[in-house]
């Protein structure tokens, strides 16, 4: 399958990943969307501040004047609000700020259903495209097998959807190459969505040559966290953790040279990055950003140039 767009925004920071965004930038970051593509493409999840982004999309579209079919939404699934009984959320301490609702997991048949409806309910009617099982690879690695079956009940339902022409396609993301391989032997996915591997910093021949497998077997691909948590552009964090100078030192070595690399072509960091990902085969890459300023930033990148020399310089070949 194809996407409408090269480029899929993400949504958590509408769900007040970490700080809270006032209602006026969330609406100026949905305007941006459709500045940067006639028809964008958006991800979210219940998860992302106990859908509180799933509600802030719903009202800024509102707000903007859109119609059902202006943009194509991807929602992934598996967790719904509950009440907040606590100080802040038990789900994700620490991750969200300013909600009013706490969230719960729910992933089995009817559970991925009640989510589903839940998410319809707080996008105020604007349909859902695309669909998926939220971290599945964190869910199997807490429950093994009862998780697993709990995983193929959900998609079960989801497939159902889709039959029924509620959905257009279904879908995984995973933080584990792995994971999508192995399910990918039970279910019959329409995407996936590959995050932290591979990537310019991490692309074993194993994984690539998976990516390179299902395109040839016409499933849609999408990139993600190219960056790897930020790490390769001199953030902090590598794979939603922290570095470690001496257990991560071949990352950083490859670190420094890229961005030396980077400096003498005169390039962002952040394009190569992003076109290493059609190089190699996917479809799409999903970018997220808080700043409206960077949503255009952020598709121009699907197109930029990066010299054949650099690549080589760079040692990924092609």
């Amino acid at each position: 399958m194809t996407f409408e767009a090269p480029v899929i925004f993400g949504t958590s920071c509408l769900g007040n990943l970490y700080r809270v965004v006032p209602p006026e930038t969330k609406r100026a970051i949905a305007a941006e969307w459709f500045r940067a593509f006639p028809k964008p493409v958006i991800d979210s999840a219940g998860k992302y501040g106990a859908g509180l982004s799933l509600a802030s999309i719903g009202e800024a579209l509102e707000a903007l004047g859109k119609k059902p079919g202006d943009l194509a939404i991807s929602v992934k699934l598996g967790w719904r609000r509950k009440p907040l009984m606590t100080p802040e959320p038990t789900f994700e301490p620490g991750v969200w700020a300013g909600l009013a609702y706490d969230a719960e997991q729910d992933i089995s048949h009817e559970g991925i259903l009640r989510c589903y409806s839940e998410a319809r309910e707080l996008l105020r009617g604007f349909p859902i495209d695309y669909v998926s099982v939220h971290d599945p690879d964190e869910y199997l690695a807490a429950r093994g097998e009862a998780g697993r079956e709990a995983i193929l009940g959900a998609y079960e339902a989801l497939f159902a959807l889709k039959a029924k022409g509620e959905v257009r396609g279904v879908g995984i993301g995973s933080k584990t190459w792995e994971v999508i391989r192995d399910l990918s032997r039970d279910v019959p996915f329409d995407w996936a969505m590959f995050a932290c591997e591979p990537t310019l910093l991490r692309h074993p021949a194993a994984s690539v040559g998976f990516v390179r497998e299902l395109k040839e077997k016409g499933v849609g691909l999408i990139g993600s966290a190219l960056f790897n948590g930020g790490f390769l552009l001199g953030g902090e964090m590598l794979d939603y953790r922290k570095a470690d100078p001496v257990a991560d030192a071949g990352a950083f070595a490859f670190r420094a040279r890229y961005l030396a690399l980077c400096d003498r072509y005169g390039l962002d960091p952040a394009v190569p990055a992003v076109r290493y990902a059609f190089r190699i085969g996917f479809d799409a890459v999903a970018l997220n950003t808080s700043n409206p300023a960077r949503i255009l930033q952020n598709a121009a990148y699907a197109t930029a140039g990066v010299p054949e020399r650099f690549w080589a310089a760079c040692g990924v070949g092609s």
